[in-house]
């Protein structure tokens, strides 16, 4: 699914390189970088701050209203965010300029980031409503995927991120990383088997994207679509040559738990894979807990079988008949 656009994606991102420029073009007439800039299509030039003195003379609230949502949108951007600033400037620009999307996504956003994610979800559904496009930005469209998936609407935030994958090249450096991971983590978890494909191209591409703790969630998420997908043998190679450290170490820290809250059930399924070679009492406990947070969900058969395998003296897994799921490649 991922494969041409993301070949497009290291064109895009990658400098200097020979036609990447040509690439660039090529690819902006698609519109994917959306408004991520700071300029709403209402604030293009000949109307918001590109237009000339008179223009801007005959319509003062637009430039105000312009230079609120490019204020809003760069205190954003970047890994330090100025949350309640953001929110006071998007809640302005409304009021300056009222009936646009741009605000009310922004105010989204801004509520994401200081944990008020109903409230988040509730402005973004309203700019959604003042224009179908509104998720065209790709900035926008990863706080919808992110804040869908973390009140509860799964399917909603699968969505999300299926549409955003491909335009992830827009995303800066360490947002379009993650959004890889919990994109591929978010389409195993929901769609189950229809997914699986998906969530596999995605987290191969998010080893490319990622690195330090990112890099080992990226890792485990892999190993597991692998091995939900019957691809045991390259799973485990996977885990043993990428795989380092105990894997509850990695969920214990920040930056890990805020990638698995798009989908907190998983962990447990990360753990019990990432367990398996090295601790197989604790990979036992792990696909238990797995089982009681999901136990009718579409991976469950795949835990059960784990659990059914991970037997005898020492926890030593017994040869799986040939041609079965579990052994190492799809029937």
């Amino acid at each position: 699914m991922y494969a041409v656009v993301l070949v497009l994606c290291h064109a895009l991102t990658a400098p200097l390189q020979t036609g990447g420029r040509a690439v660039a073009r090529a690819a902006g007439s698609m519109s994917w970088a959306g408004w991520t800039s700071g300029r709403p299509p209402e604030c293009a030039s000949g109307s918001g701050r590109g237009a000339n003195v008179w223009e801007r003379a005959k319509t003062p609230e637009l430039e105000r209203y312009c230079d609120l949502v490019a204020g809003a949108s760069a205190k954003l951007a970047g890994a330090t965010t100025m949350a309640h600033a953001a929110l006071d400037a998007a809640r302005q620009a409304d009021r300056a300029l009222p009936g646009h999307a741009a605000p009310l996504l922004l105010e989204g956003r801004a509520l994401a980031s200081m944990g008020k994610r109903d409230d988040a979800r509730a402005a973004m559904q309203d700019a959604r409503a003042r224009n179908p496009s509104a998720f065209d930005d790709p900035a926008a469209l990863l706080a919808w995927a992110r804040v869908s998936a973390r009140t509860g609407h799964a399917r909603d935030a699968s969505e999300a991120y299926r549409t955003l994958l491909p335009r992830a090249c827009a995303l800066p450096s360490l947002d379009r990383g993650a959004a890889f991971v919990e994109g591929g983590i978010v389409e195993s978890a929901v769609r189950g088997e229809d997914g699986i494909d998906e969530a596999t191209g995605a987290l191969r591409e998010a080893l490319r994207e990622t690195r330090d703790d990112a890099f080992g969630v990226a890792v485990l998420g892999l190993a597991l679509a692998l091995d939900r997908r019957g691809d045991q043998r390259e799973a485990k190679a996977l885990l043993a040559e990428r795989a380092h450290g105990d894997p509850r170490s990695l969920f214990g820290r920040h930056d890990a738990k805020e990638l698995l809250s798009v989908a907190p059930v998983e962990e447990s399924a990360l753990v019990g894979i990432g367990l398996e070679p090295t601790d197989p009492a604790g990979a036992r406990d792990a696909w238990d807990a797995y089982l009681a947070a999901a136990p009718n969900g579409p991976w469950a058969a795949h835990a059960r079988a784990h659990l059914a395998a991970l037997v005898g003296p020492g926890g030593r897994r017994p040869t799986p008949a040939a041609g079965s799921r579990t052994a190492g490649g799809r029937p």
